[in-house]
Order: C-alpha cells, then structure tokens, then sequence
C-alpha cells in the first residue's frame, strides 16, 4: 500500500468521510477571477476578512513555505432526523400550555453539533502525527479549518471530494452538501488524485449549471433570494450570513423573511436532492445535541454572558456573541407574534 493510500486509510479511520490529495499550485484564473468579482461585487457584505490574505486564499503555497500538497477531507454533518419538527413541538407546546407556550427558535444543523474548528483539528493533528511516524519528522504542515484563509471549495473540487452546486456549497453526489472541510497543507510530496468532472478550473457558475443541470430547487427555496437567478450568490440578503455575521440592524424586509430562524439557515441544502437520499453522520466522536435543534426565544433575552459562555461553550453558537443572539431573537419572536395573530 502506498503512503497516499495509507493516510487516505488512516484519515477515514479518524472519522472522516471523504479524503483526497491536490497539488500545492494556486487555483486556476478563472476562479480567481470569479472570487475577485465576487469581492469587489460587494456581495461579501461585511465580511472584511475574505478581503484580507487575497494571495495566501487562492495559493497554498503562500501559507506553508515549500508546501506541494493539500490533504483535503471532508465530514458529513447530515443530523439524525428529529423526533419530531420544530413545528410540531411548538403545535404540541400550544395544546398541553395554551397561554404560555415559549416561542422557539430554530438553530442550523451544523451548529446543533460541537464545534466543527476544533473537533476537525483534534483528528487532523492526529492524522500528522501518523503521517510523521511513517514518513520522518522533517517534513511540515498546516491545519486549515474554514478559518484560514484558503480557497477550500476549490481546492476540495480539485481533490475530487465532489462539485460545487447552485447554492455553492461543495456537494458529494453520495453525501450531499452537508459536508464539513478541511485541509492540511504539507511539504509532503504525493501524488494528486485527478477530479473526475469538470476541469478544475471551470468557475463556480458554469460548473453549477453543468452539474445541477435544471435543476432550481435551492434557488427557489431561499427565503430571501440570495440566491440570485444570474449564479451569483449575495451575502447581504443571505439568513446565515445576517444571523451570525451581520452587526447591524437587519432591514424590515429580511427579518420578516427571517422568520424563526435564530441561527443560521438550512433551506438551500434541503431542498437539494442530493441531500434528500444522503446519510446522516456516522461519527460516533462528534457529540451531536439534539436538543439544539431549536431554542425558547424568551430564554436568550433572559440569558446573561455567564450563562451564554456555559450553555454554548463547545459550540459555533459562541462565535456572533450573546447581544446579536438577542437581536436575531427579537427579531424571530416578533415574527412569531405577527404571524399568530
């Protein structure tokens, strides 16, 4: 067995799902080129940070000096299907309490598992230091986890972990989009594995449109149309992207259309039909809370910052910060009211 398989072995051992090597060269022009428009759209809202380190996001070797390959991996975060839906514990909520039913919020399903940065990191390490005691210590690396500045989508295309789709999320024709990333960047030389779709350097747009062949569903079920008709994808009237990365006041128009949605946004992803016959996680390691799938509105503006830190400390529910977990619950319970009444 080669060393590229045996870490491919290794890497599914520590509970990922999808694992493939790239080449440490920058991605292709026609995806910086695509990315660049993107930015300079506006469409990244006030997601300052994918303006910074534009050189080290589109080339891996600007983060690891001498790098020549990307280990990428993926991990399938499809929940294990609820009981019941938030709809029907709210329908029973109401007949058993009538007058004092507490108005829930829903939470994204990645976010209803612990931190995905740090749980993806713990096994990543584990996997170098395998690497390390069959390969010799004198080779480096780097964890990226979604943080870093690193065009991973592409990157994962590149490895053959799947496409990216109408709703430009990396999809795997077997998992779906629910798919957690991440890479290590390494001065290990091994051979790539060769994407067996469209040439890599087609852009986000034509490889959607090839892929998703007619298929709208995604486009059609964002509830604020961030999803534009042209491709292109606007941050600013995303629910993810306004409930977890937005600072301001969010415009009447959206937070209606915002709806219960107290923390992210799942409608893209399930209406892809790839996700309707995806897996859910078989990660035993990943502790998944079911009771995450959805939150008492009135708890949050009751919540203090110490009881903000313990409820949420293993969870990406920390990262917008307690007073924007307010508004965004403000926002859902006003909904809530209007739409009882």
């Amino acid at each position: 067995m080669s060393l590229a398989q045996d870490i491919k072995r290794k890497a599914i051992e520590f509970g990922f799902d999808l694992v493939g090597v790239t080449g440490a060269w920058p991605i292709d022009a026609e995806q910086v080129e695509f990315l660049s428009g993107w930015l300079k759209s506006g469409y990244a809202g006030q997601m300052n940070y994918l303006h910074r380190n534009f050189e080290k996001r589109i080339n891996p070797a600007k983060l690891l000096e001498n790098a020549q390959s990307v280990i990428c991996i993926g991990l399938n975060y499809k929940p294990p299907p609820h009981a019941q839906s938030l709809r029907a514990r709210r329908h029973r909520a109401k007949q058993s309490r009538p007058d004092d039913a507490a108005p829930m919020g829903r939470i994204a399903s990645y976010a209803q598992y612990e931190d995905y940065h740090v749980f993806i990191k713990k096994q990543l390490r584990k996997l170098i230091e395998f690497i390390t005691t069959i390969a010799g210590r004198e080779h480096k690396f780097k964890i990226c986890v979604d943080s870093a500045p690193l065009a991973e989508r592409a990157l994962a295309v590149r490895a053959d972990l799947g496409f990216i789709g109408k709703n430009h999320m990396l999809i795997n024709s077997a998992l779906g989009p629910q798919i957690f990333l991440g890479e290590i960047v390494t001065t290990l030389k091994l051979p790539i594995d060769k994407y067996h779709g469209l040439p890599a350097r087609d852009t986000t747009a034509k490889m959607a449109m090839v892929q998703c062949s007619n298929c709208n569903k995604c486009i059609d079920a964002c509830p604020t149309g961030a999803l534009r008709p042209d491709g292109q994808f606007d941050a600013n009237r995303c629910i993810s992207y306004l409930t977890i990365e937005y600072k301001g006041q969010i415009s009447p128009e959206l937070a209606e259309r915002t709806g219960y949605r107290l923390f992210g946004c799942d409608e893209c992803v399930l209406a892809c039909p790839y996700q309707q016959k995806a897996p859910v996680c078989k990660n035993k390691q990943f502790k998944f809370y079911s009771d995450r799938a959805a939150h008492g509105l009135q708890e949050i503006l009751e919540m203090t910052e110490e009881e903000f830190q313990v409820r949420f400390a293993d969870s990406v529910i920390l990262r917008p910060g307690l007073e924007l977990l307010k508004r965004n619950s403000q926002i859902c319970l006003a909904n809530t009211i209007s739409r009882n009444h």
